[in-house]
């Protein structure tokens, strides 16, 4: 799992028709190696731009939308509420 900093919304009119329905943001990851690095995750715990969060990829992304055919390797599964020092 990653932390990362959500940053903007994208926007695809034009997608995989599974992924209709899905909400894309942007995200930087804050702390560790790959700190400044960005993804675009699929957010659905409606998080919003300026939110830390935890980040799953992978396989675990896929299986957090419960369709192991999806193309989505990122998605947020959690709002960190606590000021923690990431950064």
């Amino acid at each position: 799992m990653l932390v990362a900093r959500l940053i903007d919304n994208v926007w695809a009119t034009r997608k995989a028709e599974s992924l209709n329905g899905l909400k894309f943001m942007l995200a930087e990851i804050i702390g560790g190696s790959s700190t400044g690095q960005r993804l675009i995750v699929v957010d659905t715990i409606s998080a919003g731009i300026g939110d830390r969060v935890i980040i799953c990829t992978g396989s675990s992304a896929r299986r957090m939308l419960e369709d192991d055919d999806i193309p989505v390797d990122a998605v947020v599964v959690g709002i960190i509420d606590e000021d923690c020092n990431f950064e």
